[in-house]
């Protein structure tokens, strides 16, 4: 079977040099407000999904919560699975497939950690497997872009130097996905990737929630979780319950 651009690019040392100046404090930021929103019962169990290299599982982890955290990059799993103790465990694994039933108070999936497959039917089925993960009354989160803001303010060319390494990024957009192509020498290398995701909306997300038996709980557009402003938000963070 053919490897996608995810399996790539998630792999490469290159993306977390790109990414590398990631805050943190903002994850933490998510994380403390979705708590207090959410209010789980201590030691609860939380499933995080595509958790790369687990900030988010392992300051969940810190606040007394149960956690497992899954992607399907190994080079991300081997990183964290450093930081693994009873109460944190990751592992690599594809967010299309089951892997617990009726098992987590609450699913995360955060920071447009969705969006990458090629077809609706794919993403239905992640959503299936976030549902059938969680206890009959447990909580799915999801962290997507603001896909209208971003379309309208679409940097098409931009370069970035990270660790010496001129990364030159052209992003634009094809057939509803958003799609955004690397390039940069290192070491006398050229390299290329790219990120594809696609440009889903807030009708596209309730569509395959309700096609996945989940219905939206609220709506918020921010880590601060503000209200969602189509035109305004930053991030479109959808709470959902089994249906």
């Amino acid at each position: 079977m053919q490897r996608k651009w995810f399996q790539y690019w998630f792999n490469s040392p290159y993306y977390h040099i790109l990414y590398s100046q990631r805050n943190d404090a903002e994850a933490e930021f998510l994380i403390d407000n979705l708590s207090a929103y959410l209010k789980p019962a201590a030691h609860s169990k939380i499933l995080d999904i595509a958790c790369g290299r687990g900030r988010h599982s392992i300051y969940l982890n810190k606040k007394g919560y149960d956690v497992t955290g899954i992607d399907l990059s190994e080079q991300s799993i081997k990183f964290a699975q450093q930081f693994e103790q009873k109460h944190l465990h990751f592992y690599v694994h594809d967010m299309r497939k089951l892997c617990y039933i009726n098992y987590f108070d609450i699913a995360m999936n955060l920071f447009t950690s969705f969006g990458y497959f090629d077809t609706e039917k794919d993403h239905v089925n992640a959503l299936k497997s976030f549902r059938k993960s969680i206890k009959d009354d447990g909580t799915v989160v999801i962290d997507y872009f603001n896909t209208e803001k971003i379309l309208k303010n679409l940097t098409h060319k931009e370069t970035k130097v990270v660790d010496g390494i001129e990364f030159h990024l052209n992003k634009f957009v094809s057939e509803g996905k958003i799609i955004k192509h690397i390039n940069f020498e290192h070491r006398d290398k050229s390299f290329a990737f790219e990120e594809r995701v696609q440009a889903f909306s807030r009708a596209d997300f309730e569509r395959m929630l309700e096609k996945s038996g989940l219905r939206i709980e609220a709506m918020f557009g921010s880590y601060g979780l503000e209200p969602f402003d189509e035109i305004k938000s930053d991030r479109l963070i959808l709470i959902c319950k089994k249906v």
